[in-house]
């Protein structure tokens, strides 16, 4: 079939679509609202809405591409019965075979612009997950060997007291490493599947889990640890969140001043308006009154390897690998991981982008509203 073959119809059908295209491109965006939240007054295309798809599989992505063209469709549909032009049966298909041909075209393109931005992805996932692995066979053959010399001396019949005491805090203090490096592990896998198999939670039943996990940890070093009343009822990446949050609240638990009689860590969380008109952010920090940072190892917190304290006699072993995971698991989701201090406390922040526009309008009316508009 000869594409550019002469037709008095299609000229006059591509000048429709042409002072059509806004409001046909408005109501494609509109659609899209509906399945994430895209502020509709931005320009289009723009890398944000190409990079949309974050958390979307290929199916998904082919889907908005059906419903672009069943919008074009549907609007020739209603134009040429205004059009007073002859033409004939081949010619009208051959018009719908164009546009067939263009969406075919354009859906190519940003199909293999997605595949490669999600091929780079892996590649950087898999060289996270390698140098991991490596650090983590190092820290368990450790761990593991700290914890049979324990407990083998609690074997011994002299042992007691203090020192039985002694024993038991380390065979302790070891497990509970070797049980936060594994999630780590574990969540990271859980990050690389399938997205339609990922779980989706509230955000407070998140944060609920992570505190369960670790409350014999809080217990044993005489830390309170509480949720704010005040975090949203927002639906997150339950592998990401609790990664992240675990993360933090070990780090607060383990960094506790044992000087201040009253240790405590706070999970809060919040909804906040993204710059420049872009995603609203779903905000979550972890504050805690313990050791805080020194101020020349701030900037390096979320180095891969680096461990702050180094040579103080904190009793804190590690990898030096946990922060990065939190920075580098939040960034491959469109968000961001930073940290706050004040001459009393210590923040440990990250933010995900609020994808919902249900969630907004939940959370935060005006906001909801303006991103389904």
């Amino acid at each position: 079939m000869d594409l550019m073959a002469p037709c008095p119809l299609a000229g006059v059908l591509a000048t429709r679509l042409r002072e059509e295209r806004d409001a046909l491109t408005q109501r494609w965006l509109d659609r899209i609202s509906d399945r994430v939240a895209i502020h509709p007054n931005r320009i289009f295309p723009t890398d944000e809405l190409l990079n949309h798809a974050q958390g979307f599989d290929e199916y998904e992505l082919m889907k908005e591409y059906e419903i672009f063209g069943g919008i074009l469709y549907v609007f020739l549909a209603s134009a040429v019965e205004s059009i007073d032009l002859p033409c004939s049966r081949s010619e009208l298909v051959l018009c719908a075979h164009r546009l067939y041909h263009a969406i075919s075209l354009i859906q190519q393109a940003t199909t293999v612009h997605y595949l490669a931005l999600m091929k780079e992805k892996v590649r950087e996932r898999e060289d996270r997950l390698r140098a991991f692995n490596r650090a983590l066979t190092h820290e368990l053959r450790n761990r593991i060997g700290a914890t049979m010399g324990a407990s083998q001396l609690l074997q011994m019949p002299e042992i007691a007291g203090k020192e039985q005491q002694r024993l038991v805090d380390i065979v302790v203090r070891n497990m509970e490493s070797m049980k936060v490096s594994l999630d780590n592990l574990l969540e990271l896998t859980r990050l690389s599947n399938d997205t339609r198999q990922q779980r989706h939670i509230l955000l407070p039943r998140a944060a609920a889990e992570v505190v369960r996990q670790l409350r014999e940890f809080a217990r044993s070093r005489d830390v309170l640890v509480t949720i704010d009343s005040s975090i949203p009822d927002v639906e997150v990446n339950a592998a990401a969140v609790e990664l992240c949050l675990t993360n933090f609240l070990s780090n607060a638990l383990k960094y506790t001043d044992a000087g201040k009689e009253v240790r405590w860590v706070e999970i809060r969380g919040g909804i906040e308006p993204a710059p420049d008109e872009g995603l609203a952010q779903v905000v979550i920090r972890v504050v805690d009154n313990g050791m805080g940072v020194p101020p020349k190892q701030r900037e390096r917190l979320f180095e891969r390897f680096f461990r702050a304290h180094v040579g103080a006699s904190t009793g804190v072993e590690g990898t030096g690998l946990g922060l990065s995971i939190v920075r580098e698991t939040v960034e491959s989701l469109g968000g961001k991981a930073w940290a706050e201090f004040t001459d009393t406390a210590t923040t440990f922040a990250f933010s995900l982008p609020v994808r919902r526009a249900s969630d907004l309008s939940r959370v935060v009316p005006e906001v909801g509203a303006e991103a389904a508009t």
